[in-house]
């Protein structure tokens, strides 16, 4: 799977959760598209930390999007990083088996045009613009999260920013697009809402690299179910995470991360100083 510059990795974490840290009781609303989110839905996401539309892309897109992906899965080229889930075997001989053990691909989008397309276009980015702020923004990160079906483990609360070398006090916007049905079962994002307003949290290496279990004010706790096309804009310290996919149905979604163009850069001791704080005696 993949040529001598394509990075292909085993996830080193995962592990049983308890299952109440994800309630099923509260859906968020969703904005109909994207030409609704007005001033609106832009004083929501600064109070919530959080707006998801029903429908970001059309269903042509989402099409063009699943073979951009699949394509880049059977051929990843240039500097993708693919990453299978811990119980796969990468030596399975059946490429479609080898494809539903993927959990993630990275760095993508200069490999696959239809997927560069995704994250290139224009309404996707009038609305991270009007969400952060500014006049032009800069993509930082894009993923693809496959959640395989039957075993694409949890992602545990964490907060994005923990991961990101970039100005703690710069914005940062994420946007989740479905690809496919994503449901309370096969593990659709689950959000804190309002918790970006408290800043960054310490994270610390248990299932992942995670907020404390006893630290998620799971009271607070809002799913985001969305049909194909429906996308999820977050702020970069918002909480969120997804539990396990416990069916046999496929959870695809695209992820890409913007942040303003001159955002500046910190070091990684920098970001840890505030996120990685277990090196420093914090316990979880």
């Amino acid at each position: 799977m993949g040529d001598d510059r394509t990075a292909v990795l085993t996830d080193r974490h995962g592990g049983d959760y308890p299952e109440q840290l994800y309630r099923t009781t509260l859906t968020a609303d969703l904005w109909p598209d994207p030409d609704a989110l007005g001033d609106d839905a832009v004083a929501a996401y600064r109070r919530d930390g959080f707006v998801a539309v029903r429908a970001l892309l059309g269903q042509d897109q989402v099409r063009e999007a699943l073979a951009g992906l699949d394509a880049v899965l059977r051929d990843p080229r240039d500097e993708v990083i693919l990453q299978l889930e811990a119980w796969a075997d990468p030596d399975e001989p059946d490429i479609d088996r080898r494809l539903d053990a993927v959990r993630r691909l990275m760095r993508f989008v200069d490999a696959e045009p239809r997927l560069a397309a995704i994250a290139a276009d224009p309404v996707l980015l009038g609305v991270a613009r009007q969400l952060l702020g500014v006049e032009q923004v800069r993509l930082i990160q894009d993923m693809a999260l496959l959640k395989p079906p039957g075993g694409g483990r949890e992602k545990p609360w964490h907060q994005d920013k923990a991961f990101f070398n970039l100005d703690l006090d710069a914005p940062v916007v994420g946007v989740w697009i479905a690809l496919d049905e994503a449901t309370p079962a096969n593990g659709c994002m689950h959000v804190i809402r309002g918790s970006h307003r408290g800043g960054a949290v310490p994270h610390f290496d248990r299932r992942d690299w995670q907020i404390c279990d006893t630290d998620v004010q799971i009271a607070d706790d809002v799913m985001v179910p969305l049909a194909p096309g429906g996308a999820l804009f977050f702020d970069g310290y918002l909480h969120h995470g997804t539990p396990a996919n416990r069916t046999t149905t496929r959870r695809r979604a695209l992820q890409f991360h913007y942040a303003p163009a001159d955002i500046a850069a910190i070091s990684t001791e920098e970001r840890l100083e505030v996120f990685g704080l277990e090196g420093r005696g914090a316990e979880c």
